[in-house]
């Protein structure tokens, strides 16, 4: 008895579940007849950057000795000719150490006799890094701070994509430290030179963010989203609209009566004809269409079979935007 019941609910359970795969199938829309619509298309492509300094400048003392303070933390907005610490040269250093040792009238004797050594920031910035601190004993070799004049982004973009980009461009960016926050850029320099990355041949560019802001840090990694194209009020469709013979671009238009035409049945038993159209941007979901036809004519989807056998010659958006990097807009 309890292995019938057990058995029942199995090919309930069966049951109900083939139902329910039937059910959340999406039905095919090939054949699906649509019309063009007119509005906004766009092309983007991401790269990935860092934010870095645009002059690194670290500071190193003069002379060797012992540092008797330092006037700025990290972050300090500085101005040329500023001083940003004191030290003492070694031959100062020995000797206000043997004149402390005496009292604190022979030391204070000494230290009006023999002044420190000051450093001089030598450029208007501000300090992105202190690597001493007071007392410590350095060496011409040493850097004691780190100054940028301001931090920008620099991105390596594929030599496929340098055909999108220009001087001047706008775009936007984020940090992966904060990634729901956008923030607004222009193209400064785009390098002359190429630079190998694996088998990559890319290019150095030059990102400046529209306003200063106080979240970003040297060595942040960021995304910037350039627009290739973008159009407006343009005619579109989707992008499984057309297909690809022979290198031209051809969509299946429904026939209304013309006369003096090639004439195709379609499944539906309705007549169709092919015209070839001239196509614009391309993202992936939507395409512009030129030229061909017109925004009042009603398009008719290719069967899946057909669709199919193109994919393999479905275009894509336009040449030069590495692969998968474009997504849609």
């Amino acid at each position: 008895m309890k292995k019938a019941i057990i058995i029942g609910i199995i090919v309930i359970v069966l049951v109900a579940g083939f139902f329910v795969v039937k059910k959340s199938k999406k039905p095919v829309l090939s054949g699906q007849e649509i019309q063009p619509e007119t509005g906004a298309i766009s092309l983007e492509f991401r790269v990935t950057g860092e934010v870095q300094p645009r002059n690194r400048l670290e500071i190193r003392p003069q002379v060797s000795g012992r540092l008797d303070d330092i006037l700025v933390v990290e972050g300090s907005i500085i101005k040329k000719g500023q001083i940003i610490a004191w030290m003492s040269s070694t031959d100062r250093a020995a000797l206000l150490d043997a004149a402390r040792a005496k009292g604190e009238e022979e030391l204070k004797k000494w230290e009006d006799i023999y002044k420190p050594t000051p450093i001089i920031a030598p450029i208007n910035g501000f300090v992105i890094a202190r690597n001493k601190e007071p007392g410590q004993t350095v060496s011409g070799g040493d850097v004691i701070l780190v100054m940028a004049d301001e931090l920008i982004v620099q991105a390596n973009v594929d030599e496929t994509d340098l055909r999108n980009i220009r001087l001047d461009q706008k775009i936007i960016m984020s940090l992966d430290a904060y990634p729901d926050k956008k923030f607004g850029g222009i193209i400064e320099h785009i390098a002359y030179e190429a630079v190998p990355v694996g088998n990559v041949t890319v290019y150095p560019v030059k990102i400046r963010p529209l306003q200063l802001q106080n979240i970003f840090r040297s060595g942040m990694s960021a995304t910037i989203e350039v627009v290739a194209q973008a159009k407006n009020n343009v005619m579109l469709l989707p992008s499984d609209a057309i297909t690809d013979k022979n290198g031209k671009k051809f969509v299946t238009v429904k026939l209304n009566g013309q006369k003096n035409v090639k004439r195709d049945k379609s499944k539906s038993g309705q007549l169709t004809e092919q015209r070839e159209v001239e196509v614009g941007i391309n993202n992936g979901k939507k395409v512009e269409i030129i030229s061909g036809i017109t925004i009042n004519d009603i398009v008719v989807l290719p069967d899946v079979a057909s669709s199919s056998s193109n994919a393999g010659r479905r275009f894509g958006g336009m040449p030069g935007l590495g692969g998968g990097a474009a997504r849609p807009h």
